[in-house]
């Protein structure tokens, strides 16, 4: 009999192209989302898939699906203007929400993958980030009901661990990009493709020269694949580990758009990180995993679904200037 497994934010981004890649498989599926950030477009190609089935629920109220074999919990707002919109509804789900998902695979014997994220380093003062590092975190600043959220979930996920004997994993995901990225997400890929497209100035906060570093959404996936299927608990860090800076980003795009945009220079965020790049010889040693889509392979992979949404919005607009 096929794996039943359970995908938690399976609407989102990366939960949509986990359950593909599931899917794909031959597993079955159950996704749960409460679609507060998760977009149902991104699952719609499944509607007569029938080993996925998609239930709305909020995980943060107790809940059962059933006996499954792995728990994936993805369930969280992840871009800086959903989590600071959702502060409450954030730290609700990185705390009750992760803990329900964790009485879960206890129950039926499961195991459980946690998303976190590189956030755990703060503004890191060790770079590259290794996952021994500490990080280093305003806990009261504006971006703490995502850093500690997720902070709490691993603590939480080690926890379920180490007294409940619970098999789970940890992914520390880095800054990652592709199809299915909502377009106003306030992510630098997302907002620069979209601001390439329509011919408007590239929004560069601070001078441009802080870093990301940006993993295609396929190779993560498969790193995320190879953790669950491993016997590492402790957390491992998912990312591509070449570094650019957010200028050398910005140009990427306008090369891969053809885009004659204009640069505009906007004030930095508050405890926006200066640097942000993961040392993955863990996942090398441990996994045998490291990205193979470069960044210029990747924003091509991705034109088409950015282009698409430009393309709606012009739909959008006719409708609205016919009525």
């Amino acid at each position: 009999m096929a794996m039943r497994v359970l995908v938690t934010g399976a609407a989102g981004f990366l939960g949509s192209h986990l359950t593909d890649r599931l899917l794909g498989e031959g597993l079955t599926v159950v996704g749960v989302d409460n679609l507060s950030t998760g977009d149902p477009a991104n699952l719609a190609h499944l509607a007569q898939e029938p080993r996925f089935r998609f239930e709305q629920r909020d995980i943060c109220q107790p809940f059962d699906v059933g006996a499954v074999d792995y728990v994936f919990n993805f369930a969280s707002p992840a871009s800086p203007p959903e989590y600071l919109r959702l502060g409450l509804e954030t730290l609700r789900v990185g705390s009750i929400g992760t803990e329900n998902t964790l009485e879960i695979a206890a129950r039926y014997g499961a195991g459980h993958l946690h998303a976190s994220t590189s956030e755990c380093y703060g503004d890191p003062l060790e770079h590259p980030q290794t996952e021994d590092y500490w990080g280093h975190v305003n806990p009261v600043g504006p971006r703490s009901v995502y850093d500690e959220a997720k902070r709490y979930g691993e603590a939480l996920v080690m926890a379920y661990h180490r007294s409940r004997g619970v098999n789970t994993h940890l992914v520390r995901i880095f800054n990652t990009y592709g199809p299915r990225l909502h377009p106003s997400d306030g992510r630098v890929i997302s907002n620069f493709m979209m601001q390439a497209l329509r011919g408007q100035p590239l929004s560069i906060y601070g001078d441009g020269k802080q870093t990301r570093s940006f993993c295609y959404v396929d190779d993560l996936i498969e790193g995320i694949i190879l953790l669950s299927r491993s016997d590492e608990h402790l957390p491992v860090n998912i990312g591509n580990p070449q570094e650019f800076t957010v200028l050398e980003c910005a140009q990427a795009v306008l090369d891969a758009t053809s885009s004659t945009s204009e640069l505009c220079f906007e004030a930095l965020p508050q405890d926006d990180p200066v640097r942000r790049c993961p040392d993955i010889a863990k996942a090398r040693a441990i996994l045998g995993w490291e990205p193979h889509i470069a960044l210029k392979e990747g924003l091509l992979r991705s034109l088409d679904f950015f282009k698409g949404k430009i393309g709606s919005e012009v739909s959008d607009c006719a409708r609205l200037s016919v009525s």
